[in-house]
């Protein structure tokens, strides 16, 4: 149900009623006529909404989006759709400032369960929340802008914006500008291929969704080219090798989901496939998922060597081709080809292209090729009333999703208390933040990944101490973690829905 308002369509109309009545149809329909001539005559701008008084971004003929001084709010920016950018969001206190979220993923993405999407154990869409509900939860004055930021002016306080194709690749000529007072930097990180030669070309990653529907994809193909009876045993071998390169969280994770839709489903669906399909997963590393207890990684290596997961530990890849990989082992220094029907690269981040562009901006300081260097207040070193979160930055801190959701829950707390004090008008905001505030302190609520098999392990701090388990009740304790974390009720439905229809009906690997 739609509200009236006196300004709306339905008051028009009785006004129009009224006049018609009071001046005759003749005379209504000629002060009609000269009221859209008056309109017609008046220069044009384009707003980005019907309100325009209320818009804190105006844009002009001129492509130049400039903030709305009227309600003299200050225009707070926030870069990014992830975890800190999202988290700010919603515990800021959105009536203070004229809010702008930019972002050529116009959606929240719940990435613990990525992994399991590749495989039809959970459906993309239940894990993504569109940024525009959130923002319609918020506040009504929000503004969003699907499009990449690809340069920033500090001294004039100007960001430069390039609207986003349907591949997520900013769009050439469609160049805008857009002023900010205060900007937060969630861009997040992409994956890191160490500069090793054919990885770009040949792997598939794990970042995002458009990731998870193109490993689908591979799958998929490698199992149905794999039925042909007109093909070799050694190619239909190389064909059901999927190889996971990183022993991470995302790696490992990816390589449980793996070999749950091979245990679960392929062994009903092509009995004479399953049987053959064989998982490598590739670590650097002496062991898998190194933030963990050591008591979780002999657990986690163990419960892999018992469903056929192949660990190569201490190993590095050397090269990717279009049908094998070299990889070296690290103590020996030898080096073997491996044939592989798909390949998932799961080995390292890094700041995505913005963070490097600002920090091409102040060379002299932001000196780490890796990302944005910060301090403990979330500014970025030699700029300012710039801060950054999340994968994107440099830091004491580890790229996690639950250190960028502190670190936006801290900054959008700092933002509201600058405007209750009423300093929303200082010059030097970020100076302003480190001399009202404590420094950013990152606590730990502890560590969770699903191993495959119905079995999850699990690090949960406990007064100074920490508490591991792992096995099927610590998979039900993740499952329920992910429900609770999820960004919505709508997304939490979706997701224990796509769970119960997996149990009953089992997985789909379906793609367009």
């Amino acid at each position: 149900m739609f509200p009236l308002s006196k300004s709306g369509p339905i008051a028009q109309r009785g006004l129009q009623t009224v006049i018609r009545t009071s001046i005759g149809s003749r005379s209504f329909h000629a002060a009609k006529k000269a009221h859209l001539a008056s309109l017609l005559a008046r220069p044009r701008t384009y707003a980005t909404s019907t309100a325009a008084a209320a818009d804190p971004i105006v844009l002009t003929e001129s492509r130049k989006a400039t903030p709305n001084v009227h309600n003299g709010k200050k225009t707070l920016v926030l870069l990014g759709t992830g975890w800190g950018s999202t988290t700010i969001l919603k515990t800021l206190d959105t009536s203070k400032y004229n809010v702008v979220v930019i972002s050529p993923r116009n959606y929240f993405l719940f990435t613990p369960l990525l992994p399991s999407c590749t495989v039809g154990t959970t459906e993309s869409r239940s894990i993504m929340e569109p940024i525009r509900h959130i923002i319609g939860r918020r506040s009504k004055d929000i503004r969003f802008y699907e499009a990449q930021c690809t340069d920033i002016d500090m001294s004039k306080k100007e960001l430069v914006l390039e609207q986003s194709t349907a591949d997520g690749a900013p769009d050439q000529g469609t160049s805008t500008r857009i002023n900010y007072d205060y900007l937060v930097v969630g861009v997040g990180g992409t994956y890191n291929t160490f500069g090793t030669p054919g990885v770009e070309k040949h792997a598939c990653f794990l970042k995002e969704m458009g990731d998870a529907s193109k490993i689908r994809r591979r799958l998929k193909d490698a199992i149905e080219k794999a039925s042909f009876a007109n093909i070799s045993d050694a190619e239909r071998d190389r064909l059901l090798h999927m190889v996971v390169v990183g022993g991470g969280p995302t790696g490992v994770e990816f390589a449980g989901e793996l070999h749950d839709l091979i245990a679960e489903d392929l062994r009903r669906w092509v009995p004479e496939l399953a049987s053959k399909i064989r998982i490598t997963l590739v670590e650097a590393l002496p062991n898998v998922l190194p933030s963990f207890d050591k008591k979780l990684v002999f657990y986690t290596e163990r419960m892999f060597k018992k469903i056929g997961i192949n660990l190569l530990t201490g190993t590095t890849v050397q090269r990717v081709d279009e049908k094998t990989l070299t990889v070296r082992n690290a103590a020996t220094g030898s080096e073997t080809e491996i044939p592989y029907g798909t390949i998932v690269w799961a080995a390292g981040i890094r700041a995505r292209q913005f963070a490097h562009t600002l920090r091409a901006k102040v060379p002299d300081v932001q000196t780490s090729g890796r990302g944005l260097i910060i301090d403990d207040y979330l500014r970025v070193q030699g700029t300012e009333d710039i801060w950054a979160l999340g994968d994107c930055t440099v830091s004491k801190n580890a790229p996690l999703a639950q250190v960028a959701s502190q670190q936006g829950k801290w900054l959008s707390k700092a933002f509201n208390h600058m405007a209750l004090d009423g300093n929303t008008d200082a010059v030097n905001g970020s100076s302003l933040i480190a001399t009202k505030t404590k420094p950013f302190v990152y606590s730990s609520n502890g560590s969770l990944a699903y191993i495959g098999g119905e079995k999850a392990i699990a690090e949960l701090p406990f007064f100074n101490k920490s508490i591991v388990a792992g096995g099927p009740l610590t998979s039900v304790f993740w499952k329920a973690y992910c429900l609770w974390e999820l960004s919505s009720v709508r997304s939490s439905l979706s997701v224990a829905t796509d769970w119960v229809k997996r149990a009953m009906f089992g997985r789909t690997i379906s793609v367009d």
